[in-house]
């Protein structure tokens, strides 16, 4: 029976510059490799490899499915220096007591062809250094070192300065008959946000419904799984916003209605089987019906706006940013009209309200009697 060999006591991958919170496309990796060991150990080669990749992995039913796309591939036989021990086959004689010190580097590929790091919860895209002892030509010992991999996004790009806009109406039904309708129309000043960076929001919201509705806006994040010809997607609401309850017959204006945007990985783009988009939801709350929603494109970027792209993107962006949260309603109808549209029997309770919601409950049981006359007031 062989005497089995004792791990090493330390081995370990350490980068240059630990401070170092993520690299980008042709970017230098280096570091070194740490080996002590416990006992005199013979190892025939120390092997350091770099390893980037995209893999998706979930089920479907019965059906499993995964996918993976590899992006970085090195490898590399690192050397001590002249003073180590090493025999006519190459091997190096490591002793107790020692530290001994495996230099690495290399580049990333260059800008385009990476895509971001990402942890998702059916998918991932991971980078990695792994170093490997090999004793007799089997590997002995292994360790890795994750890091982080961001692409650069600029948001001062023409396609990403350019302002977003969009309406949608919907008509509203009770028991199949109509009742009115709701409608958005809303834009913000360019598509491209960073973290940290405010999104301005003008809206219009009309609602000639005999409900009373609640407009809203929201930052969505849409993961997009794609693995053996199929899709799975999965959505998160990441902040939100929500304006004032408008009533039958009334409309609301947002005039720089302000949602910053959270700390957030940038949109992933370029990878076939992993996409993570990003939109503004600005929708209507619809007690008993579906919600009208309007989706306005987002991509989130990693170098923030600088002001200094065109006149009208810096003013828009000026005035966007010294505006306040304004709600402003249109003109109030009239009492009479008020008093007839509560007596209605279409009014619903708002007891159908999303998660950050609280409950409205309206209970009317006779129509409002008409306001008294200035004579009847002063009897």
């Amino acid at each position: 029976m062989g005497v089995l060999t004792k791990k090493p006591k330390a081995f370990e991958v350490q980068m240059s510059d630990p401070n170092k919170i993520a690299y980008s496309g042709g970017d230098k990796v280096a570091g070194r490799v740490i080996v002590e060991v416990a006992e005199l150990l013979k190892v025939s080669a120390v092997k350091l490899f770099g390893v980037g990749c995209a893999k998706v992995n979930y089920k479907k039913g019965k059906l499993h499915c995964s996918e993976e796309i590899e992006y970085l591939k090195y490898e590399e036989i690192l050397h001590l220096d002249h003073h180590s021990t090493t025999d006519d086959e190459g091997s190096i004689t490591l002793r107790p007591g020692n530290r001994y010190e495996f230099m690495f580097g290399f580049e990333l590929p260059q800008s385009g062809c990476l895509v971001s790091s990402y942890e998702g919860k059916f998918g991932s895209v991971q980078y990695y250094v792994r170093a490997v002892m090999e004793k007799s030509s089997q590997t002995f010992a292994e360790c890795k070192r994750y890091f982080e991999v961001v692409e650069p996004i600029d948001v001062n790009t023409q396609e990403l300065m350019a302002p977003v806009k969009g309406s949608k109406q919907k008509k509203v039904t009770c028991m199949f008959i109509p009742d009115g309708s709701v409608s958005i129309v809303a834009s913000i000043g360019r598509k491209g946000y960073c973290e940290g960076e405010d999104i301005c929001i003008d809206a219009q919201f009309e609602n000639t419904s005999s409900r009373i509705v609640i407009p809203k806006a929201a930052i969505i994040a849409k993961h997009i799984y794609l693995a053996n010809g199929r899709t799975k997607v999965f959505e998160e609401k990441l902040t939100s916003v929500r304006g004032n309850h408008i009533i039958s017959g009334m409309g609301d204006i947002w005039q720089g209605r302000v949602l910053r945007v959270p700390k957030l990985k940038p949109t992933i783009l370029g990878c076939d089987i992993i996409h993570v988009d990003y939109s503004l939801r600005i929708y209507l709350h619809i007690p008993g019906s579906e919600k009208l929603i309007l989706e306005l494109p987002l991509v989130i970027g990693t170098i923030p706006y600088n002001g200094m792209n065109s006149r009208t993107s810096s003013m828009s962006s000026q005035e966007s940013a010294s505006s306040t949260c304004v709600s402003l309603p249109s003109s109030p109808p009239s009492y009479s009209n008020i008093s007839n549209r509560m007596d209605s029997s279409f009014i619903p309770l708002l007891d159908d309200y999303d998660e950050d919601d609280s409950p409205i409950f309206m209970q009317i049981h006779h129509p409002l009697p008409p306001p008294p006359l200035y004579t009847e007031q002063h009897i």
